[in-house]
């Protein structure tokens, strides 16, 4: 049975199943750990609900949100020059 699933072919598939796995497993840690509104004691989830804009405004105002916001929306900037730009 192993020799059926261990085939080169089958590399790709396990390699973006692992890439999947591990991005549900980020967006979940990182929702359980950092979002405002996820309480997971029974002290927290007694204080019902809070007026933490601040902290929420953190949550949301990530790196990555921080380093994308002034940039073009193109995966191949260049490219895309090439193709659009008469001049070039």
């Amino acid at each position: 049975m192993a020799s059926r699933w261990l085939r080169p072919e089958v590399y790709p598939l396990f390699a973006a199943t692992g890439v999947a796995v591990g991005i549900c497993a980020f967006s979940l840690i990182r929702n359980i750990t950092g979002n405002p509104e996820v309480r997971c004691t029974k002290e927290n989830r007694a204080a019902g609900i809070l007026d933490n804009h601040a902290e929420g405004e953190k949550y949301k105002e990530n790196f990555l949100r921080k380093f994308v916001r002034n940039k073009k929306p193109e995966i191949m900037p260049g490219l895309n020059k090439f193709f659009t730009d008469p001049t070039y």
